[in-house]
């Protein structure tokens, strides 16, 4: 099936050729290209029968599809399959480590590659734990983190403890095949209710540890961090990866300039039927750079490689923005865009930008500091098809302080990155074909706007 002629299908965030896609797997950088592994089922665009879906990069930007990585044994039910996990290099060797359901039963397993990663081989002695520790009821096992500390390998998986919490089982072996219980890393809530840490993630972040989660029944990405000694990661502080439920799953890995670089899944927020027809679901976000902040919070920024799909541009600088009066770009307009705003919110209530905004500004989707919450909000109440609601993450400017505002616009993708921490991502649907204008507007009070530049965006996936 071809799935080229959706307009909403990306254009510079990575998409399945076709099927459904969920979490990024196995990212990995090997011989000097990037791996990106993904769930993926690529008969239908819907969840199930869960594959290893496979791309290759030489600049995080364009990706080549390569074969599939992993595959659920011949006859498996639909519910079995191959899940999340990682890739890792055992002393030259390139290991995946994933869960792998097999009558509903999750448990770890390893596979092995040949060089250039385009074939893998399911080890004998899967699987290589048994199941959940003994004496505790869970309500999953799956998904992995594998590091290398001196001589030892160390894993996590999430999990959780029926009726107390979400929790992370570690383990740690001389081998990726033979593991020794340690305990939980981490047990606790993030939510109001956790029942099960999806997709951990964990590594040192400065003089710090970050666990980044993806809790249930949450739905959202967040992260802790805190201090990790005798096998045992103790919080501190938390945060949100993302404030949208339309990011899931994120998964990091160092790259070889030493970055700490991460991606999520962007769900779609377009019903089952509309998904099916398509052909395609899910796309990846933009690679983002991780590192420490001085405040405590984890900064999250797009990498600067992103800067390589600009193309033509525009800028503004020393704009007042009166109050609760919409300034029209007219010099600006399309669906692939990336957008740098420095802004002094003055008295304003909310201050930002328009993207998707049709000439009446009857479908548009609003992206603004709220001052009065201190948060960053997405409103797509009037997006056009889709969800039609407002997504926000905190965002508490001190008195004085500017809003550094980055936003990237990719058909049906809004990616917003602010103040080098808060991050907020909605699909969105326009349904009108002149709705590709941007304004930038003040609510409630004067703004001014100190700089502006925005660029035309290339499209850069390729399909072998």
């Amino acid at each position: 099936m071809t799935t080229s002629n959706d307009r909403y299908r990306p254009g510079y965030h990575f998409s399945p050729p076709s099927g459904w896609m969920n979490d990024p797997n196995g990212l990995i950088q090997w011989r000097g290209r990037y791996h990106l592994f993904y769930q993926h089922n690529p008969y239908e665009a819907r969840w199930g029968f869960m594959h290893w879906g496979h791309a290759v990069s030489d600049d995080l930007l364009r990706w080549r599809d390569l074969p599939i990585a992993l595959a659920p044994e011949p006859g498996s039910p639909r519910d079995d399959g191959c899940w999340s996990g990682v890739a890792v290099n055992d002393h030259g060797i390139p290991m995946i480590i994933y869960t792998e359901v097999r009558g509903g039963i999750q448990l770890p397993y390893v596979a092995i590659g040949n060089d250039d990663l385009t074939t893998w081989r399911k080890h004998p002695h899967n699987p290589v734990i048994a199941g959940p520790p003994d004496g505790l009821n869970v309500p999953g096992f799956r998904d992995h983190c594998v590091w290398r500390e001196d001589d030892w390998w160390y894993q996590i998986i999430g999990s959780g403890i029926i009726g107390q919490s979400g929790a992370c089982f570690l383990y740690r072996g001389r081998t990726l095949l033979e593991w020794e219980y340690l305990g939980p890393l981490c047990v606790g809530r993030v939510g109001e209710n956790d029942e099960m840490w999806e997709c951990p993630d964990f590594f040192a972040l400065g003089d710090r540890y970050a666990l980044v989660l993806s809790p249930l029944p949450l739905n959202r990405a967040v992260y802790l961090t805190g201090r990790y000694q005798s096998h045992r990661f103790t919080p501190e502080a938390h945060g949100e990866v993302d404030g949208s439920r339309d990011f899931y799953a994120p998964q990091s890995f160092v790259d070889e300039r030493g970055r700490r670089i991460m991606f999520g899944w962007l769900r779609e927020a377009r019903d089952e039927a509309t998904q099916l027809a398509a052909g395609w679901s899910g796309a990846m976000s933009l690679p983002r750079l991780i590192t420490p902040r001085a405040d405590g919070r984890v900064g999250m920024t797009p990498v600067p490689d992103v800067e390589a799909l600009r193309d033509s541009h525009i800028s503004r600088t020393l704009h007042d923005l009166p109050p609760d009066t919409l300034v029209v770009l007219d010099d600006l307009h399309g669906s692939m865009l990336e957008i740098a705003a420095t802004i002094d919110p003055g008295a304003a209530r909310e201050v930002g930008i328009t993207v998707f905004a049709s000439p009446d500004c009857k479908e548009e989707t609003r992206i603004f500091y709220e001052r009065e919450s201190g948060r960053l909000v997405i409103d797509r109440t009037r997006s056009g098809n889709g969800y039609t609601d407002a997504l926000s993450t905190a965002l508490p400017l001190a008195p004085g302080e500017l809003l550094d505002l980055r936003v990237f616009v990719d058909r049906s993708i809004v990616e917003a990155f602010a103040n080098g921490y808060a991050c907020l991502t909605a699909r969105v649907y326009p349904t009108r074909t002149d709705s590709d204008g941007v304004a930038l507007f003040a609510t409630g009070g004067a703004a001014r706007l100190l700089s502006f530049d925005a660029w035309q965006l290339s499209a850069v996936m390729q399909r072998s």
